[in-house]
């Protein structure tokens, strides 16, 4: 079975530590696989996902104290989540779309993998504690705009690895910043692996920022343009401060665009 094919077999699995596996296996075959750029696959209902968590709306998504041990679970358990939609997102960028370079599906590729590496590490954590994915209620608005740009591809890198990608650029340091206050083991063990996936997330935002700059030159675009009327018509969300603006430097974001974030020329959080 060649790349695509496998990525959309691994994408429909519902069991998350066979997703995982299916991930990992792929990315260690992937000099050896064939590509048919072309081959159009038939887009399941859903992406494939264990019944549990119970999925709610985000602002009925229950909020814990850090500093509680159940709190702490449950902090580790929105990350988590995030990851493993994370690796959805990744395998849907490649069987998805079709007539794209082998280097941009051997791309997304990379993503799954740390991604789903990303999402054992945190599931580790969280049976060490006592618990599992899918113990607490979660929401999937990542998934929501990956379904509304899913016939855009443009769109898509505009949306998703640069917009709601780059968030967890800004995010991690305020949590590790968090978890620092909390400062029992647990907390400065998830504080490591949180390290590793901000390294990695700036890889995976730069890819986005790659392919989509590379898209909007194929397409005759004007990237900054276009990303206004993507967002516009796909309900992107709005920026807040603070942001990392390290890391969307190392990420591929033009000054410009920097300059253009909301609040952009007053003091922002600095990565610590």
């Amino acid at each position: 079975m060649e790349l695509r094919q496998r990525a959309h077999r691994a994408f429909c699995m519902t069991d998350a530590k066979l997703k995982c596996e299916a991930v990992q296996l792929l990315w260690s075959d992937l000099d050896h696989l064939a590509l048919d750029a072309l081959v159009s696959l038939e887009p399941p209902e859903r992406p494939g996902s264990p019944p549990k968590p119970e999925l709610v709306h985000p602002q009925d998504v229950p909020r814990r104290s850090p500093f509680t041990p159940q709190g702490h679970a449950a902090l580790v358990h929105s990350i988590a989540h995030i990851e493993f939609n994370a690796i959805n997102l990744a395998l849907d960028a490649i069987w998805r779309f079709a007539g794209l370079p082998a280097k941009y599906y051997h791309d997304w590729m990379r993503v799954a993998q740390e991604e789903a590496k990303h999402f054992s590490l945190l599931r580790k954590h969280l049976q060490e504690l006592g618990y599992d994915y899918g113990d607490f209620q979660a929401h999937e608005g990542l998934w929501t705009m990956c379904a509304a740009t899913q016939h855009d591809v443009v769109a898509r890198m505009a949306l998703v690895p640069r917009t709601l990608e780059a968030r967890g650029l800004d995010a991690i340091p305020l949590v590790q910043i968090k978890l620092r206050k909390v400062a029992t083991p647990q907390a400065l063990a998830v504080v490591s692996i949180l390290e590793l996936i901000l390294q990695e997330e700036v890889g995976h935002v730069t890819i986005g920022n790659h392919w989509y700059h590379w898209l909007c030159q194929r397409a005759g675009l004007n990237p900054e343009h276009f990303y206004k009327q993507a967002s516009d018509l796909y309900g992107g969300p709005r920026l807040k401060p603070p942001f990392n603006i390290e890391a969307r430097r190392q990420a591929g974001f033009t000054e410009s665009e920097i300059n253009a974030l909301p609040t952009a020329n007053e003091p922002h959080f600095k990565h610590v």
